[in-house]
């Protein structure tokens, strides 16, 4: 994707509405949010070493604060945490109330038109309606020192330009759930500088196939020469939020680059009780998995050291231990970095150390 896809909509004080994921990397954190530029960054650096992510466009912070400011709505929003702070209402109410303003205020035309440009330009490949995954990407995500992660909603399997505009609206609302506020409040982030993009990707099929996530050092004992891999069926979803046992699969790093060895140390197959995959009617649908998933290993040992070969190049280009997420496309029976949640993995954080 290489058009500049907001280049006709100047309306917005000739800011950036929206920007091609392989035009982003880690030098616009302020722009496109922590997942976002790690996206961007793994687009335009490591595809020579095989490493896919899903095509896709970032709706920046720009598009945010427009948003608000158009709105009248970053007025307000400050005026109902001057009443937090002051303790004139509690964090459920304020939460809810700011929740509900933002729901009920339209975009602008112009962000919404460049939004169903952005959409068509994503979807030209595609037959019938794109099937996109819409994640939320906090500008102070992914620091050294704080995580948003989990903090804000994302929205899986949407489709069409009005359930898109929809998820993007309900991505800006949840930066005010109880548990973000709360956040921001602990680390002492001002709520009012800290803005939210929106990453819109190509759904990865993994509900055909398995999907979790991986750490290319062990987060058990911080040994740095394991890339530890867990794996589930369906979306990658019930491995990130801890609602299943899945796989664990450990390689040995320093033979992963000497030919003809297979350096997996140990395969432990987990119960694997349900999965997550693409609903009837709605857009996800979390079912029980069968006895022959449960007790078969979701990757095969070539996909296994595959995907170690991927968290060993990410690492090298970061510099630093890394917790990736990953998927499996039933269709296509290709890797891709499912979720834009490439974040630093701190040894000095890990149980053991």
């Amino acid at each position: 994707m290489n058009r500049q896809f907001s280049q006709d909509h100047r309306k917005a004080s000739a800011k950036t509405l929206i920007v091609s994921l392989d035009k982003v990397d880690n030098t616009r954190l302020n722009e496109d949010g922590g997942k976002n530029a790690s996206l961007g960054e793994m687009l335009q650096h490591m595809r020579q070493s095989g490493v896919r992510v899903p095509d896709g466009f970032a709706i920046t912070a720009d598009a945010y604060w427009y948003f608000l400011d158009s709105t009248g709505l970053r007025k307000r929003i400050a005026e109902k945490l001057a009443q937090l702070e002051a303790g004139d209402a509690d964090i459920v109410t304020i939460g809810k109330q700011i929740r509900r303003m933002i729901l009920s205020k339209p975009f602008p035309a112009d962000l919404v038109a460049a939004i169903h440009d952005a959409y068509k330009v994503l979807g030209k490949n595609d037959k019938g309606s794109l099937s996109v995954a819409v994640r939320s990407s906090a500008t102070a995500e992914d620091l050294p020192d704080a995580s948003f992660a989990g903090q804000q909603e994302s929205f899986l399997n949407v489709q069409g330009e009005e359930a898109l505009v929809s998820a993007c609206r309900r991505c800006y609302a949840s930066l005010f759930t109880e548990r973000s506020i709360n956040y921001r409040n602990i680390h002492k982030f001002e709520h009012m500088k800290v803005a939210l993009s929106v990453g819109v990707q190509h759904m990865v099929r993994a509900d055909k196939a398995g999907a979790g996530v991986m750490f290319s050092i062990d987060t058990e004992t911080g040994f740095d020469k394991l890339v530890l891999i867990n794996a589930n069926w369906g979306l990658g979803e019930t491995v990130v939020q801890g609602n299943v046992e899945p796989d664990e699969y450990l390689v040995f790093k320093p033979l992963l680059s000497q030919k003809g060895l297979r350096p997996l140390i140990d395969k432990n197959i987990g119960a694997k009780e349900k999965k997550l995959v693409l609903g009837k009617g709605k857009p996800t649908a979390l079912i029980r998995t069968t006895a022959r998933e449960r007790r078969s290993a979701v990757l095969d040992d070539d996909l296994i050291l595959q995907l170690a070969r991927w968290a060993v190049s990410i690492e090298s280009h970061y510099g630093r231990p890394m917790d990736m997420e990953w998927a499996l496309d039933g269709v296509s029976g290709e890797f891709s970095l499912s979720r834009p949640a490439l974040k630093q993995c701190n040894p000095e954080k890990l149980r053991l150390l």
